[in-house]
């Protein structure tokens, strides 16, 4: 079929979408609607018709009607996103095989590529890239305007190629100087497999368990009641559950680990779509096996989707108390309608709300979403990068209470570094947001020994 019969084509159809509803002409306001609707598709049909005959160049149909998909759907908000075949296909396939990366989970803020959080262990992580740094570009090409699927594949490739881009990061808010300037880091970094430990834990002083979830993944329900079952074995008798830098994963698995804490079948975390017959429910089961452990969770703006799902649904039930910083705010649901000739839509269909009925996706104009902890204990940037990289060097400095502890919690020396004479040692990071954590459970503890006296 050549342009121009394409183009009459498109006319007719507008046409017989008014004739479909005559029915419904007796309706004034309807009619008047599918009039609206009839001459807004006629504005876009005559802009096509007007290109195709008068451009300076003979350009290809096709395009001009995926740009305008795009466009179209590029109104709504960042997640959502029309796809070509090609671009449609990639995503289709993305979870088969191996995949080289750099180990950072994206998001958009204000229109602009935003890391959520790098992986531990990853390029992303070593190199020092931060939570809210922007990335402004890629191999020396602007991402504004780039979706996050095309920012994804861009980044990604194949294990062992190198792959250039900058960020943007905001200036410390210090509350000295508000002249301070965004400034730009450039990385160059090689991709690789990446393969990321869900569940990490340990007993910390005075019977505190720490257990850090870094994603949610398939075996994370799994993982995690097997390190608190062990937690629990070993003595502890309170929790800190660490979702800092946690980006997220599958709703199934954030589910799962709610339902750990709390029981009686109550209410994790539901969907809303526009229409209230689209409400869906997501409960934990009958009995919850750590129903009974005090707990804090730590979170920050690195935490986003499922850790925020947990994070507000314990903080909803007052199962526990949130200390850190607020979290990023990623929580709206997309399903991905294949069309006709092969392309795609991927389409926001609904968002998580607390069971409280709070919207976890954060809306920059309103200032809401994302969860703010019952406690906020900021923590500055250089900090964030000097715990990064001791949580990368597995360095890990609980608080301790006295020079016992404080010999029980040094870490082991690596071979042929520390216990060399003249070796220096790495100097611990103080973590006091997990500070912070411990100590309220331990005052809980004080707290909930004493007794009252006769006066």
């Amino acid at each position: 079929m050549n342009d121009g019969k394409l183009v009459r084509r498109l006319k007719c159809a507008g046409l017989a979408f008014v004739l479909g509803f005559a029915g419904v002409w007796a309706l004034p306001r309807t009619a008047a609607a599918v009039d609206r609707t009839y001459e807004q598709l006629k504005i876009l049909v005559d802009i096509l018709d007007y290109i195709q005959e008068n451009y300076v160049e003979e350009i290809e149909t096709k395009k001009l009607i995926y740009g305008a998909a795009a466009g179209m759907v590029k109104v709504l908000d960042p997640f959502s996103q029309f796809m070509d075949p090609e671009l449609h296909k990639d995503l289709k396939t993305e979870t088969e095989g191996q995949f080289g990366g750099l180990g950072i989970r994206i998001g958009m803020r204000e229109d602009w590529l935003t890391v959520i959080t790098p992986m531990p262990g990853t390029p992303a992580f070593k190199a020092g890239v931060l939570p809210e740094d922007r990335i402004i570009k890629i191999e020396a090409e602007s991402t504004k305007g780039l979706s996050l699927v095309e920012a994804v594949k861009k980044l990604r490739g194949a294990p062992g190629t190198k792959v250039a881009f900058t960020v943007a990061r905001a200036p410390e808010e210090d509350g000295k100087d508000s002249k301070k300037e965004w400034t730009t880091q450039d990385f160059t970094l090689v991709r690789e497999v990446i393969k990321i430990e869900s569940v990490q834990s340990r007993l910390l002083s005075d019977k505190v368990g720490y257990l850090r979830i870094i994603e949610f993944s398939a075996h994370t329900s799994e993982d995690v009641y097997k390190g608190l079952s062990k937690l629990v074995k070993d003595g502890a008798s309170s929790l800190v559950l660490d979702l800092r830098n946690n980006p997220g994963g599958l709703l199934t698995a954030a589910v799962d680990v709610s339902s750990d804490f709390l029981g009686d079948n109550k209410l994790i975390v539901y969907t809303q779509g526009r229409r209230p017959e689209s409400r869906q429910d997501f409960r934990g089961g009958s009995k919850a096996p750590f129903g009974n452990l005090p707990m804090v969770v730590l979170v920050n703006e690195g935490s986003a989707s499922a850790s925020e799902i947990v994070s507000g649904a314990l903080q909803d039930h007052r199962r526990a108390v949130i200390v850190g910083d607020r979290t990023f705010g990623k929580a709206s649901v997309q399903s991905v309608i294949p069309l006709g000739d092969g392309s795609g839509l991927r389409l926001t269909v609904a968002k998580y709300y607390t069971p409280n009925g709070r919207s976890i996706q954060r809306d920059e104009k309103k200032n809401t979403g994302g969860i703010t902890p019952d406690i906020v204990v900021p923590v500055d940037r250089e900090t964030e990068i000097k715990l990064q990289i001791s949580q990368n060097d597995e360095v890990f400095t609980p608080p301790v209470k006295d020079a016992k502890d404080a010999k029980d919690a040094k870490p082991a020396a690596k071979e042929g570094s520390k216990d060399k004479p003249g070796a220096k040692e790495k100097e611990p990071v103080k973590d006091v947001v997990l500070e912070r954590a411990v100590e309220l459970l331990k005052a809980r503890e004080v707290l909930g020994s004493l007794k009252p006296t006769d006066g």
